[in-house]
């Protein structure tokens, strides 16, 4: 494919690869590594290996820089890729204690431990009192400091893999003028649920055991308990200074329905990746969607002739 450039390094050899069409690249919001799937047509010059850096370009444009995990013969001259970019690095478990650093310090010293290319993040701010990891998954040790950062602040981040190199940015920060309605993609699925992380009621306990007392910490909404009934969201904290604006900042993010809506075959945009927030303008019968909505995960289909995105978007708001 002519406007497809795929490069597999195997040692000293710089091998151009012939694709065939459909090369795939899949990334998501949180804990998964990006993703690149295509298989390549095998000829007398062709060699390469598990863990080969792999280079993949589109018109041009910078699109992963992974390497290879898996490789699945087929028939005698083709052979199925799958490749992930450093992100599935931190697959890898450990165990770790941070006292009063910021997801920023964690995340950096995990990386340099693993060797990883972290090279840029936006300014979490929020130190975190302590954070204990026993034998976790680094991506879930990640998650854990990045989740207490919103619960304290309201403000959401996304680690992503930029073509080789680690970067934290800034949710509100990853807005793309890539409009999705009617005309842009061929189908869609919307789905809305009280089932799964929807709270309306918080309740945070500390444990005072030097004074021997117990602080506790509620915010909730009447009305929505009212419709619902009560579904609470219970965590024990680490410190009593910031109970009260946690609480708050809880029901704040938790205190709605979920919203999710899958639209496929949307028109190609090498800039979507999983934490890119895009405007929506769909008509869904009863309901009209018109708000920014966040990319939970996304797979690009690459052709020759075509350039195609499946999307699953959540959040939102929807007029009824």
């Amino acid at each position: 494919m002519a406007n497809v450039e795929l490069i597999i390094q195997n040692g000293n050899k710089i091998q151009q690869c012939v694709v065939e069409e459909g090369v795939t690249w899949e990334t998501q919001r949180r804990k998964a590594a990006g993703k690149l799937t295509f298989t390549v047509l095998k000829d007398e010059a062709l060699g390469f290996q598990e863990g080969n850096p792999v280079i993949f370009k589109y018109n041009g444009n910078k699109i992963f820089y992974g390497f290879v995990f898996t490789k699945e013969r087929q028939n005698n001259d083709k052979i199925k890729v799958t490749a992930y970019d450093q992100l599935r690095y931190l697959k890898n478990k450990d165990t770790y204690v941070f006292t009063n650093k910021s997801a920023v310090q964690i995340l950096k010293t995990i990386a340099a431990d693993f060797n990883l290319n972290f090279v840029s993040a936006d300014d979490t701010k929020y130190y975190i009192p302590t954070l204990t990891a026993d034998n976790k998954e680094l991506f879930e040790i990640i998650q854990m400091a990045l989740d207490e950062t919103t619960a304290n602040t309201g403000e959401v981040f996304v680690l992503y893999d930029e073509f080789g190199k680690l970067i934290l940015n800034n949710m509100k920060d990853m807005r793309l003028n890539i409009l999705i309605d009617e005309e842009t993609g061929e189908s869609f699925n919307y789905t809305t649920s009280i089932d799964n992380e929807t709270y309306n009621k918080i309740k945070l306990v500390y444990e005072d055991k030097k004074n021997g007392k117990r602080e506790i910490y509620i915010a909730q909404d009447t009305n929505n308990i009212n419709k619902w009934g009560v579904l609470q969201y219970f965590e024990t904290i680490q410190e009593s200074a910031n109970g009260k604006l946690k609480a708050d900042t809880l029901l704040k993010q938790f205190n709605r329905k979920s919203r999710k809506l899958s639209v496929n075959k949307v028109f190609g945009d090498v800039r979507v990746r999983g934490g890119s927030v895009l405007p929506v303008a769909l008509y869904l019968g009863d309901i009209t969607v018109a708000n920014y909505m966040v990319v939970e995960s996304v797979k690009h289909t690459f052709n020759e002739s075509s350039h195609t995105m499946d999307l699953q978007l959540i959040g939102g708001e929807f007029i009824a």
